[in-house]
């Protein structure tokens, strides 16, 4: 329990907050394409690193990922909070020939399981307030469609009573 809440709060206050929404998604959402039996799922560039590991922990190239690699250097090293996330998950930052690495280490396999959890559940809440936000945009603009609908047929209506009232007068007009 202990270690969900920790992880709870490295998610919300500290990734998702301090970072532009865009960007916070995008270090948990979307990166890396995963092909598992012939179909393609996309993982969340943490939970990447964290479902590799859990899918086939004997795999060493799962082990550990270069902070300079592009792809990791901007989804999970330059968002503040990511980092750090991955070093609770059990990455540690090593140099091996002068390069560094994030290294997991196998007696973190529990908080790597924790931390993927909270990441799959915070990602789930993410998603259905982009849901519920893009329904209530979608409806605002509906809204907005039907108002301005509804003033273009009133300005037609008008338009159709004050050319009848003009043909009544000019009618009236010839008659006298």
């Amino acid at each position: 329990y202990e270690k969900r809440m920790e992880f709870r709060r490295m998610v919300d206050p500290g990734i998702l907050r301090p970072n532009r929404r865009e960007v916070a998604m995008k270090s948990l959402r979307v990166s890396f394409p995963i092909v598992s039996s012939s179909v393609h799922h996309y993982w969340p560039t943490l939970s990447t690193l964290a479902q590799n590991l859990l899918r086939e922990p004997s795999n060493p190239k799962f082990h550990s990922f270069k902070p300079t690699n592009s792809v990791i250097k901007r989804d999970l090293v330059d968002p503040k909070g990511t980092l750090e996330y991955a070093v609770a998950m059990g990455f540690h930052p090593e140099v091996d020939n002068f390069q560094p690495y994030y290294k997991f280490h196998e007696r973190h396999m529990t908080d790597l399981r924790v931390g993927s959890a909270v990441l799959l559940e915070a990602l789930e809440v993410q998603e259905a307030q982009d849901r519920r936000l893009e329904a209530g945009l979608k409806a605002k603009k509906d809204e907005e469609a039907a108002r301005v609908e509804l003033a273009k047929k009133q300005f037609m209506d008008d338009r159709k009573s004050k050319a009848m009232r003009d043909e009544r007068e000019k009618a009236r007009a010839q008659a006298q």
